[in-house]
């Protein structure tokens, strides 16, 4: 757990600094006072927790501090962070790597280009197989220059499995082509990494759902996971983005991207306040072992700089 800590501490280091650069007195042992939570209050908008976890956590400051006026920083920030942990109760999403079906279990990333779908459909491969999984990567994103090359280079560096066309070809045709030797070979898992955007007037969503039909003509279940990867750095204007995959797709988890270069990272907290969708992983780097599972508890301390 320390070292899983430190992933996170250090991935939201520009967040961290965004809040406590402004509030000294909160992350420090001296008491607080109205001046410091006016500047903590400008912070975490500014870090993108939003108007209502904004709210909810300097109320249950101030109203701690009416009652213990000797409060201090650290004991405020430990109020901050009890506060994103009841916020966030029940958005950790855990994946079964045990589950056996006979069938690959089919997780389709979804996303826009620039998102990091495509790197980050490598690394969940590269996790898998570091946890014992069998898996084969569908380089669906055939519509983008440079995408299926992308996600070619990752499996090799890697070493991972994977089913691949030529940029222009159909991906529906690739994801059925995928399943079938996924089957075929065994394998547990399948990450299809599909479009983030079309070249010509066709609908996005018409085509992910092309790509639904086609796997459920191989597994009626399929794609059993559908999550949507989101750039954490565009903060609360993610919100919108995703609001219309969940309705066109049905998503079952987030996998929250870049947030080692943004100070924004209290978005992902908007997301799930109005979504409801379960977090599976964050992006906290460039390595393969920087994608990590969300976990509330470290979040929370990570953003208000607690060990």
């Amino acid at each position: 757990m320390f070292g899983l800590f430190k992933k996170f501490k250090e991935g939201f280091a520009k967040t961290v600094s965004a809040i406590a650069s402004k509030t000294a007195a909160i992350f420090g042992q001296k008491p607080i006072d109205a001046s410091s939570l006016e500047t903590l209050e400008e912070a975490l908008y500014t870090a993108d927790f939003g108007v209502e976890t904004t709210g909810e956590i300097l109320a249950e400051i101030k109203a701690a501090y009416k009652k213990d006026a000797t409060l201090h920083g650290q004991q405020a920030a430990a109020i901050g962070a009890a506060v994103l942990k009841r916020v966030l109760a029940g958005s950790e999403g855990r994946l079964d790597l045990s589950v056996a079906t006979g069938s690959p279990v089919v997780i389709a990333m979804i996303g826009v280009n620039g998102s990091g779908k495509t790197t980050t459909s490598a690394k969940l491969a590269w996790k898998m197989k570091q946890e014992g999984r069998t898996v084969t990567l569908a380089a669906c994103d055939t519509f983008r220059a440079a995408a299926v090359e992308q996600l070619k280079a990752w499996a090799t560096r890697l070493e991972i499995e994977i089913i691949a066309s030529h940029t222009g070809a159909d991906s529906a045709a690739v994801a059925f082509d995928a399943w079938q030797a996924a089957k075929s070979r065994g394998r547990d898992f399948l990450i299809v990494d599909t479009a983030g955007r079309l070249h010509t007037k066709g609908n996005l969503m018409e085509e992910l759902a092309k790509i639904r039909r086609v796997l459920q003509k191989n597994d009626p279940a399929a794609p059993q996971h559908r999550w949507l990867v989101v750039d954490g750095s565009l903060g609360s204007n993610s919100i919108e983005q995703a609001k219309a995959f969940h309705q066109s797709f049905g998503l079952t988890g987030l996998v929250v991207t870049k947030l080692d270069g943004t100070s924004r990272g209290g978005a992902l907290v908007g997301i799930y306040r109005q979504l409801k969708i379960p977090i599976y992983f964050l992006g906290l780097g460039e390595q393969p072992e920087d994608l990590q599972p969300f976990s509330v508890d470290s979040y929370a301390k990570a953003v208000f700089g607690l060990e």
